[in-house]
């Protein structure tokens, strides 16, 4: 029996957690959650929320200095008391709650409360930042106070923590978030008032499970998460009607399989439980930590946020832009404080392995965007305080400064501090030069070294790319122009994951990464004009015999340089491009194309100076690649590197193939980054018209060099080009 009992208890806990209702509910002794408790920091200037729990129907009253409220706790035992706003001070309240139960709250403290979030960079500690020891030494600020949401997911919202407020000392700070403390060190500086700092972060948590419901709700570029989401919800519509259809379908089974069992007969498979509707499992899943370590704080009064984040979402590009406008509408859509202060970090340079070095550039643009588009957000740049080689940048005194600078200007008052970073205003072209104008300059652009600013880049028509500009600084404007570029049209700016710019505002404020102008198409800015046509095939035409839309080999003689250019468009319209040009290989313009018996041929060769454009991610783009080979023969080849290319495999087929018999066979035009291992393009097996195999870039497969691929139908519009110089 009383196993029996034990077992009951134990499932009746269960089930209360699984509905996001707190043990606090069943219980008949007065009770509040975590966040409040003795060393509190109550928001100044706000009606003071009080809630907690106690038997259905019990009166509870709350009372600080001479402000009193009473409640009664309803059916769920959940009550709420408002008192009135006070002003923050440095003196030391008492809370009293009396019910059947009574409880004190010590030590409380009215100021200014920030909500601090995001992942690891925020959940990073002052004893792991820059000059711990002394900082922790010197950490005497008791009117500072900080609690830590424990780290926590849940597949509904809760409704509390376990978690305690702590005094600021060096005893106590080390454990403190650092970009927080920092921020509420400046403001207690400035404002010498009391300030409460909420940490719920967790390290290596995308913004996707910070967000509630209601957010993702609100874009529709994030519908898809949002349907997921309230299928994987417990107490959804659309998950009870998805488990009722998968209730009645079971128990049409279970009358089956009995059915067949009376019958001797085979019984059928059990209908499997719908991945789509089974409750979420990861702490990265939507919703899961704005259920467990926001929405218990979310009634408690603030005055606002700030959030570290986006090393985990930094490929989604703008798409981050519509998720921090979803977050942050759920949050203040359940915080019912209005547009409440939210300012962020944007994340710092930082070596992300192989990757395209402009995916993070494009993540920073999301970021800013976000910040212009966004009532009430604010963001601070840091790539002056980064480090490439550590996703923790340590410097984190910067970025808790540039935080409060923030709300110093926006929220208390500041008027004259600057901020901002400076920001891309304009552009205009004068001749050969380009003249970037920015507002929020501080008393004009200067650089921290002394030096020309550094990491611009621009591009024009025919300049075969961006090029490193040279720059000048004319007060508030950056002048830019380039030998390589004669008619200038877009510029770009620390446009590379490991950029860290010198170019800041007077007060030392660095620029952040920004792009402005027109660029022209991808084959537009080719240095084409340098280089006459010597081949154009559509590559549709593909086939036992090659028929040129334009071949001009008989009319070339002497060429340096050749260079091919393969566009492959894509049913959605989607087009991948690539630009390889190199020395030249043979001095017969007629061995320039693809490699027939007829053209005779027959190169597997290392060839030189090649320069790579691609706008392809699969690809590298260089000034020029330090080794490259060719592949070009109309023989059947095998894996086996009889060449005995550096780096290639003898099992898969890659960069270091063997040609064999029959020299009419498979066929191979292939050109290869050899260093990188990477195939730059591939046309293969062309007798074989739409079953051909072409590809920019690796291929996904098991051969990096597209064989077997078979693929060239999954490219409507393709096309190759040949040029020499």
């Amino acid at each position: 029996m009383i196993r029996c009992r034990a077992f009951c208890v134990l499932l009746m806990s269960c089930l209360l957690h699984a509905n996001g209702i707190s043990s606090h509910q069943v219980a008949a002794e007065v009770r509040l959650p975590s966040v409040f408790a003795d060393h509190m920091v109550i928001q100044q200037q706000r009606p003071i929320r009080v809630w907690g729990w106690a038997e259905p129907g019990e009166a509870v009253s709350v009372a600080i200095g001479e402000s009193q409220a009473s409640a009664t706790a309803d059916k769920l035992g959940q009550w709420e008391a408002t008192l009135p706003a006070m002003d923050a001070s440095k003196q030391s309240h008492q809370i009293t709650v009396n019910g059947s139960t009574s409880i004190t709250l010590k030590d409380v403290l009215i100021g200014e409360v920030w909500v601090c979030s995001g992942q690891s960079n925020m959940a990073w500690t002052v004893q792991s930042s820059d000059n711990a020891a002394e900082e922790i030494a010197n950490a005497n600020h008791p009117l500072i106070r900080h609690i830590t949401v424990p780290r926590k997911f849940a597949v509904l919202p809760q409704d509390d923590f376990q978690g305690s407020w702590q005094v600021c000392s060096p005893s106590t700070v080390g454990g403190f978030t650092a970009a927080g403390y920092f921020m509420g060190r400046t403001l207690n500086e400035k404002l010498d008032i009391p300030i409460g700092l909420i940490n719920s972060s967790w390290g290596g948590t995308r913004i996707d499970p910070w967000t509630s419901l209601e957010g993702w709700s609100s874009e529709d570029s994030l519908k898809s998460i949002h349907q997921s989401a309230l299928l994987h919800t417990p107490n959804t519509s659309q998950h009870r009607e998805r488990i009722a259809q998968h209730v009645e379908t079971t128990q049409a089974w279970l009358d089956a399989a009995k059915q067949s069992l009376a019958n001797q007969a085979a019984v059928p498979a059990q209908p499997p439980f719908p991945a789509e509707i089974a409750p979420y499992q990861n702490h990265q899943d939507p919703t899961v930590l704005y259920n467990a370590m926001i929405h218990p704080i979310e009634r408690f009064p603030i005055r606002g946020a700030i959030w570290y984040q986006g090393e985990s979402n930094h490929n989604e590009g703008m798409l981050y832009r519509d998720k921090m406008q979803a977050l942050l509408h759920g949050w203040r859509e359940r915080w019912g404080q209005g547009d409440f202060p939210f300012y962020f970090v944007q994340i710092a340079p930082y070596q992300y392995g192989t990757e395209d070095p402009t995916i993070l550039a494009r993540f920073w643009e999301a970021q800013e965007a976000a910040a212009k588009t966004i009532p009430n957000v604010g963001m601070v740049v840091i790539n002056d305080v980064g480090n490439v080689k550590n996703i923790h940048p340590t410097n984190k005194q910067a970025v808790g400064k540039r935080l409060a600078q923030l709300a110093l200007k926006n929220d208390y008052g500041f008027e004259d501090i600057v901020a901002v970073s400076p920001q891309f205003e304009s552009l205009r072209t004068e001749g050969n030069q380009l003249v970037v104008k920015f507002s929020n300059a501080g008393g004009g652009l200067k650089t921290r070294d002394g030096k020309s600013p550094t990491h611009f880049e621009i591009i024009g028509a025919s300049s075969g790319g961006f090029h490193e500009a040279t720059a000048t600084i004319q007060g508030d404007s950056v002048v830019l122009q380039s030998d390589r570029v004669k008619e200038p049209v877009a510029f770009r700016f620390a446009w590379n994951k490991i950029a860290e710019p010198n170019l800041a505002g007077g007060t030392g404020l660095p620029v952040g990464a920004v792009r402005g102008g027109e660029v022209p198409s991808f084959v537009n800015r080719l240095p084409l004009d340098d280089y006459k046509l010597v081949y154009d095939l559509d590559l549709n035409k593909l086939g036992s015999k090659i028929q040129y839309d334009v071949d001009q080999s008989e009319s070339v003689d002497k060429f340096s340089r050749v260079a091919y250019l393969v566009e492959l468009v894509t049913e959605a319209g989607d087009t991948k491009s690539i630009f390889v040009s190199m020395d030249a290989f043979t001095d017969d313009a007629s061995q320039l194309g693809v490699p027939t018996v007829d053209s005779k041929a027959m190169f597997q060769s290392k060839v030189q100076s090649v320069v790579v454009q691609s706008n392809s991610n699969g690809t590298v783009e260089s000034s020029e690649l330090k080794a490259a080979n060719l592949e070009f023969w109309p023989h059947n080849y095998g894996a086996p590197n009889g060449a005995k290319v550096k780096g290639a495999s003898s099992s898969v087929y890659d960069f270091g193939d063997a040609p064999s018999d029959p020299v009419n066979g498979y066929g191979s035009m292939q050109v290869h980054d050899t260093e990188g291992k990477k195939t730059l393009f591939a046309i293969n097996s062309w007798r074989s018209g739409k079953n051909a195999d072409v590809g920019i870039g690796n291929s996904p497969g098991k051969n990096t060099d597209w064989t077997f691929a078979k693929n060239a139908s999954d490219y409507p519009s393709k096309r190759l080009r040949v040029f020499v110089k």
